[in-house]
């Protein structure tokens, strides 16, 4: 920890900032908006390396804060923070977004959604090109493009695709996303995902994934198959459990 970089220190400061009325004053959280979940998530590697994800998430309106450490069995490890801020505006929404992490990880994005119910997607994403162990699984460096539509009810339904536009990998994710509202406490979410791209040897891979998230009030469970996790060598399930207070 001692290595993480400032803007890494920073965060993780002000998320203890956000959570620590909290502690001291449990009637200020009941009163806000604020919002806390812990999220430890199990990645079962197929060459054994598996890993730990642990990560503490602060939402109070339009601002999110986070805090993670990531905890792999042959010695990789790595301590992350960021910020998020989602900008509402008439036609849709922006989400600025900056993270960093410790061996010296800056990095940043922008997500647009516009237009209701059918509405378009477009962001932009650009990093130092250090390592980092994202919890998308999408390239870092990339565009997105895609579209959705919230006008079948209680079903929100998102087509888009996450391509590297720097690297020249040709690395690129398409999701089919699927979020359904069971009940008032109950939500079933499906992401299909489709990668294509050069790995890391160079060799060119590609694959099908699947991630389920089933939602019942303030807890979740979530389980994904990942064929080349990262644009690596090997495939990978996870297994996730929120809480949210």
């Amino acid at each position: 920890m001692r290595h993480a970089p400032l803007l890494s220190r920073i965060a993780i400061l002000r998320l203890a900032a956000c959570l620590s009325p909290c502690i001291a004053a449990p009637a200020w959280c009941g009163d806000s908006d604020l919002a806390i979940k812990f999220t430890p998530s199990w990645y079962q590697s197929a060459d054994g390396n598996h890993a730990w994800d642990l990560n503490l998430r602060a939402n109070r309106g339009p601002h999110s804060l986070w805090a993670g450490q990531y905890l792999a069995r042959e010695g990789q490890r790595q301590l992350r923070s960021g910020y998020e801020y989602t900008q509402v505006f008439p036609a849709g929404q922006v989400v600025w977004s900056a993270q960093a992490a410790s061996g010296g990880f800056v990095g940043g994005s922008a997500t647009l959604r516009v237009g209701d119910p059918f509405y378009l997607i477009a962001g932009l994403g650009r990093t130092n090109l250090h390592n980092y162990y994202n919890l998308n699984f999408d390239p870092n460096d990339a565009i997105t493009l895609g579209a959705g539509t919230g006008a079948i009810a209680h079903t929100e339904l998102a087509l888009y695709q996450v391509r590297d536009d720097r690297l020249g990998t040709g690395q690129r994710i398409t999701h089919l996303y699927a979020h359904l509202n069971l009940t008032d406490g109950d939500r079933l979410s499906l992401d299909g995902t489709y990668k294509r791209g050069v790995a890391d040897d160079g060799m060119l891979v590609r694959g099908h994934g699947l991630t389920l998230t089933y939602t019942h009030r303030h807890t979740f469970i979530r389980i994904a198959h990942d064929p080349y996790a990262n644009f690596g060598s090997v495939s990978q399930n996870r297994f996730s459990v929120g809480l949210t207070y």
